[in-house]
C-alpha cells in the first residue's frame, strides 16, 4: 500500500517541476530580450527597463485577482487557465514583432 501512495505523487511532482522550469526560463529570457527590443523598437535605456518591470509587476498586480479565480476554479483548472493566459501573452509577441509596437510587447509580458 505504501508504494502505490508514493507513486501517485510522482506525476504531479514532475509537472510542478517542469512548470517551475518554464517560469524560470521565461523570466531568464526577459533579460536577453531587452537588447533586441531596444534595437527593434528604438527604445531609450529607461524604456528598455520597462521590459523587466512589466514582467515582475505582473506578480503584484495579478496576485489578488488570481486568488479569486483560484477560489472559483480550483487549483487544477486555475493552473490550466494561468498557462493558457501565459500562452496568449506569448502569442501576442507575433503581431507585436510584425508591427514593432512596444506597448504590445509590454502587454504580452504582463
Amino acid at each position: 500500500m505504501q508504494q502505490s501512495s508514493s507513486r501517485s505523487y510522482l506525476i504531479p511532482t514532475l509537472i510542478i517541476g517542469v512548470l517551475f522550469f518554464v517560469f524560470g526560463f521565461i523570466t531568464w529570457v526577459n533579460s536577453t530580450l531587452i537588447p533586441y527590443l531596444q534595437t527593434a523598437c528604438e527604445l531609450t535605456p529607461n524604456q528598455a527597463i520597462l521590459v523587466t518591470f512589466a514582467s515582475y509587476i505582473a506578480y503584484a498586480v495579478m496576485a489578488f485577482p488570481s486568488a479569486g479565480i483560484l477560489k472559483y476554479t480550483g487549483f487544477k483548472k486555475g493552473m490550466m487557465l494561468g498557462l493558457a493566459i501565459m500562452a496568449l501573452g506569448a502569442l501576442l509577441f507575433i503581431p507585436a514583432a510584425g508591427s514593432r509596437t512596444f506597448g504590445m510587447f509590454l502587454t504580452g509580458l504582463l
